[in-house]
């Protein structure tokens, strides 16, 4: 098993301290099996009959006061000023050409990487239904795990560098961000890594026709402290670090969902967002 970090549960610093938002998300609810989602061809997705989530609302903390201070080995999300020049986000092309540059230039600007390999890239709108264009995720989960990260490496690297990869220090990076801004509905939100436990993790099947990868799900804790950065808009970049190698102490997790909260005026327009997901390899172990 994975080791955990070196400050844990730890309460946010007078500065950190803001008016929560009451947000609700979906933890999943204890088990003894291991728990499965079953992802058609088609980007369908099914969960096993015997998984079942709990929602739970939670008190959910404005970020931005403290922004400068998060990071990603110490939160294991940072969020960033990022200017860009793709006009239209749901042209692949375009986001191709234009946007995978400036995700990568990003990501080595902010982790000091050797190298940075984007591999796959979500859209999502709130209401729509999974396929293209897939839904937010109210469920708390990461995006990779022990066992799934290094995959990802062996999946994605040539055999002849996997390797080298593999023997030194690397991680998976997201880059979230909105289309259209500014976000009020189904905001990204995210527990402080330093308040995630041992425990708390637990490893679920992502069962596709083709191959079995692995995510993190979570269980509640009262402990968890939720953070999110309001009003996001369009020339804004959150970094989410949802893989690390490194068993230093930093955070190597990032435990994240999409939260609903009940103010949210009705007139709000969908939530549009698109992810970049990386692999990240830094020069030292």
């Amino acid at each position: 098993m994975f080791e955990t970090v070196t400050v844990t549960n730890a309460a946010p610093s007078p500065e950190e301290a803001s008016t929560p938002v009451l947000g609700q998300v979906n933890y999943l609810a204890p088990s003894d099996a291991k728990p499965a989602i079953f992802i058609d061809q088609d980007g369908t997705r099914h969960v096993r009959d015997d998984v079942r989530y709990e929602t739970r609302t939670v008190r959910v903390r404005d970020g931005r006061p403290a922004a400068d201070g998060y990071s990603l080995d110490r939160n294991g999300v940072r969020l960033v000023r990022h200017d860009t020049a793709v006009a239209d986000f749901y042209d692949d092309a375009e986001v191709a050409a234009v946007y995978f540059p400036e995700v990568e230039r990003l990501i080595k600007q902010e982790t000091g990487a050797a190298e940075v390999v984007i591999f796959d890239h979500t859209r999502r709108v709130s209401g729509s239904e999974d396929g293209p264009v897939r839904r937010p995720v109210p469920n708390v989960h990461g995006d990779y795990t022990e066992k799934s990260g290094p995959q990802r490496v062996r999946d994605l690297i040539d055999p002849d560098e996997a390797e080298d990869w593999l023997d030194g220090r690397y991680a998976v990076v997201n880059v979230w961000r909105p289309i259209r801004g500014p976000i009020e509905r189904s905001p990204l939100a995210f527990v402080d890594g330093r308040t995630v436990a041992e425990d708390d993790f637990v490893p679920m099947d992502l069962v596709y026709p083709d191959r079995t990868g692995e995510i993190y799900a979570f269980t509640h804790s009262p402990a968890h402290d939720w953070v999110y950065f309001p009003r996001m808009t369009r020339d804004e970049a959150l970094l989410i670090k949802t893989f690390d190698s490194s068993t230093d102490g930093r955070v190597r997790f990032s435990a994240h969902a999409a939260i609903e909260v009940p103010t949210t005026p009705d007139h709000a327009s969908p939530r549009e967002s698109i992810e970049i997901r990386a692999l990240v390899r830094f020069a030292e172990a």
